[in-house]
């Protein structure tokens, strides 16, 4: 491009200063960056599939090494021993709270220690919800202290409480067929488990739908596959235009026994209290870190979880496990010296559980780059034993993410599969950017899933360090790549 410059010059018989000056004036403006200029999805227009799968088998060998030094070497059982102090230091993290905070600055101050580059936290706004003290009692047919947990963003009830006849249904089809019975009572939901994305309905608008009909509390069987009497709690969401009614979760075993009582025709009263209150926003923040890439600083590689939690249990396994693997991913490549071509960020979001407001607020700050963004990760579903990766992106992304999944062999977790969006990096996916989740053996995730359960004591340190280095060895080896993964 320089020579065709310089003989254009020429031709134009202009002098040989001016052809200098013009010629370095040249190569300046196209040397310069520019944020906003657009970079092609794909390095090179000769992009060969083949070549980059060999490209992937030259790693095998520094695969082996990530795996051995977390699994069996210097690094073992060092993301287990980490989350343990964090959870044990500060217990539950809910948005609004100085304990979140508190939190959040400890992170900062391990990340720096830990050699780790750019550390720093990312302002968010975000609700703040206090729960208060809360009680629901059933008075007839008999006294019975019901275990129950307000579900995030309800309204209190007044100081007296309320109480009502309760009415169950097992259906918001069924809820519509009695319409007629719910004007003044408390609606039990005793909604099958089918799944977590089905029956988290019944969470999110039980207190919409019993409003809408008249009724004056709702209370949910808790979304969970399996339950020792313990109640669930998770965000729950209003209408602008239907009354604000109290609404909280019970334990399965409470919800079965009021279903079984009304199915008898059993008169049911039940007197619900609750102090909940949500005050004026506040401010938290997304805890960042990097490895700064060697050749392309610019473009990123992203893995991610939450650090914040809800205001029970610990929040070890939801997510304490997917932010700190995705700590000791960067970790792990600070420890054995690697520098990749590009950087691997890591951000542990806030406010995940009030809605993914973290998350989306991140985006919106740096969507303007995201044609810089390689591949964003995130972990949310547990971090038990992993068997693999799944993948949102073009077919040719994914062939070349398998291609690296298929390294894994030493720890078991070669599986790959096609997958749908993540919460947390689905805005990014939107735009293109390939997304990616931990698969792990997680069948036991909803018994613990927002509830008292939710502590170190779910989590296992080696299934921690298998975790870990399934999630270091596919995020180094996408952040040093030769090119980008391709876009759709």
């Amino acid at each position: 491009m320089y020579k065709k410059v310089k003989m254009a010059l020429k031709s134009l018989q202009i002098t040989k200063v001016c052809c200098w000056i013009l010629l370095v004036f040249v190569i300046l403006l196209i040397s310069l960056p520019s944020v906003s200029r657009s970079k092609p999805l794909l390095r090179r227009p000769d992009y060969d599939l083949q070549k980059i799968k060999q490209e992937i088998a030259s790693y095998k060998d520094v695969a082996n090494e990530i795996m051995a030094y977390i699994v069996n070497g210097s690094a073992k059982g060092q993301v287990y021993n980490r989350l343990a102090l964090f959870t044990d230091t500060f217990g539950n993290r809910l948005v609004g709270t100085k304990n979140l905070e508190n939190s959040i600055d400890f992170m900062l101050n391990e990340l720096q220690k830990d050699g780790l580059q750019n550390v720093h936290g990312e302002e968010v706004v975000v609700p703040h919800w206090v729960r208060g003290n809360e009680s629901a009692v059933m008075l007839e047919p008999r006294r019975y202290n019901l275990i129950m947990l307000g579900l995030g963003s309800s309204v209190g009830t007044p100081p007296e409480g309320i109480t009502a006849e309760a009415i169950v249904v097992s259906s918001f089809d069924e809820l519509k067929k009695r319409a007629s019975e719910v004007p003044g009572k408390i609606v039990v939901f005793n909604q099958p488990w089918v799944n977590y994305g089905v029956s988290v309905a019944y969470r999110d608008f039980a207190a919409v739908n019993t409003a809408k009909l008249g009724g004056v509390a709702s209370l949910v069987r808790s979304i969970a596959a399996f339950s020792i009497h313990s109640p669930h709690t998770g965000w729950q969401d209003y209408s602008d235009s239907i009354k604000k009614i109290p609404t909280a979760c019970i334990a399965v075993e409470d919800a079965e026994m009021l279903a079984r009582m009304a199915a008898r025709g059993t008169k049911i009263v039940i007197q619900l209290k609750m102090e909940a209150k949500t005050y004026s926003q506040t401010i938290s923040r997304n805890t960042v870190a990097e490895v700064v890439g060697s050749v392309h600083p610019e473009e990123v590689v992203l893995v991610s979880g939450h650090l914040d939690s809800w205001d029970v249990g610990q929040g070890a396994m939801d997510d304490g496990g997917g932010a700190f693997i995705s700590w000791q991913a960067l970790s792990i490549v600070k420890q054995l010296g690697l520098r990749p071509k590009r950087t691997m960020r890591m951000v542990m979001w806030t406010g995940e559980e009030v809605g993914g407001v973290g998350s989306l607020q991140y985006y919106q700050r740096h969507k303007a780059n995201a044609s810089n963004y390689d591949l964003v990760l995130e972990s949310d579903m547990g971090t038990f034993t992993p068997y693999g990766i799944e993948i949102r992106g073009s077919n040719e992304t994914l062939e070349i993410v398998k291609g690296i999944v298929e390294l894994l062999g030493p720890v078991n977790a070669t599986t790959f599969r096609k997958g749908e969006d993540g919460l947390d990096v689905s805005y990014w996916e939107k735009d293109g950017v390939p997304g990616g989740s931990l698969l792990n053996h997680n069948e036991h995730y909803f018994w613990f899933h927002h509830s008292d359960g939710d502590t170190m004591s779910v989590q296992d340190p080696h299934q921690m360090d298998l975790c870990a280095a399934v999630w270091t060895v596919v995020s180094y080896i996408v952040a040093d790549l030769d090119n980008m993964l391709p876009r759709k």
